[in-house]
């Protein structure tokens, strides 16, 4: 279950556009280890100079390379539980918004991958300032820009929590769900993770916010379960009949008490197609 959550804020390093750039200038590529990870041990730490990526799956790679929620990813199941372990090293001159075309090319290069987007109408949540107006406050987003960016997170049946980067957080149990220093793209990204279908941000809302709001064990145990399929963890069927009739009123609720309104609808979505794409990277 630990693995479930080992990217929920790696958005914060993507950008709508990413810029032709250039590619690493070493990357190393391994299998992650077998066994679970320890708490913390799963996510990205990046510096000026290096970026290591530790425990996460080909969909999570491909998400950040063509900034897409890994809902939005038509590809093969096997993506989901192969796992792999990213050390490389930055070119002189790189920027944040190169980093995903880096990731892309990495992807391109080691694991021969062919994809293309295309635009499909699918269910979705809304997410929406409601008529009677927004309650968040917005909160000092105080993290210099030159520090090293770290996303690290754990899970288990007890909850999760994870470090989002740059001050921002995640703790989300059976008693609440509590995100800090987020922005919405953030919140949707995150909240998406434990949803059925990807949620997009309507709200219009600038800024970092708190996000608190209280949750019931009926809703909490099905999200739960549906973050680990998300993440493509196999679960054993007790877990999965926990999908047959899942409620989301916590979520539903603690977002209207902020102000905030979470509506079912059909949109077109932007999905990245995975035409072809190999089981192991090149060697380095």
């Amino acid at each position: 279950m630990r693995r479930s959550m080992c990217v929920l804020a790696l958005v914060a390093l993507t950008t709508a556009v990413a810029a032709q750039g250039p590619s690493f200038e070493v990357a190393s590529i391994r299998p992650s280890p077998e066994e679970p990870p320890a708490p913390g041990a799963a996510g990205v730490h990046i510096t000026k100079e290096q970026v290591h990526f530790a425990y996460l799956s080909l969909r999570d790679y491909l998400s950040i390379a063509y900034s897409v929620p890994i809902q939005r990813i038509s590809a093969p199941e096997w993506i989901n539980s192969a796992r792999f372990d990213v050390g490389a090293t930055f070119p002189g001159g790189a920027t944040p918004e190169q980093f995903p075309k880096m990731i892309e090319n990495l992807l391109r290069t080691r694991f021969k991958l062919q994809a293309h987007m295309e635009s499909k109408e699918s269910p979705v949540f809304t997410l929406e300032v409601a008529s009677s107006g927004s309650k968040l406050v917005r909160v000092p987003d105080d993290a210099p820009s030159d520090a090293p960016f770290s996303v690290t997170s754990s899970a288990s049946a007890d909850g999760v929590t994870a470090d989002l980067g740059n001050g921002a957080s995640l703790v989300f149990n059976n008693k609440q769900f509590e995100a800090r220093k987020v922005t919405m793209r953030i919140l949707v990204e995150t909240l998406s993770r434990f949803m059925d279908r990807p949620i997009l941000d309507l709200t219009k809302l600038d800024g970092r916010f708190n996000v608190t709001f209280a949750m019931a064990q009926e809703d909490y145990m099905p999200m739960l379960v549906r973050s680990a399929v998300n993440a493509g963890i196999t679960l054993p069927p007790q877990a999965m009949a926990l999908l047959d009739a899942p409620s989301i009123g916590s979520v539903e609720s603690g977002l209207k008490s902020l102000g905030l309104v979470l509506e079912a609808r059909r949109a077109p979505l932007d999905l990245l197609v995975v035409d072809s794409i190999e089981t192991a990277p090149t060697e380095n």
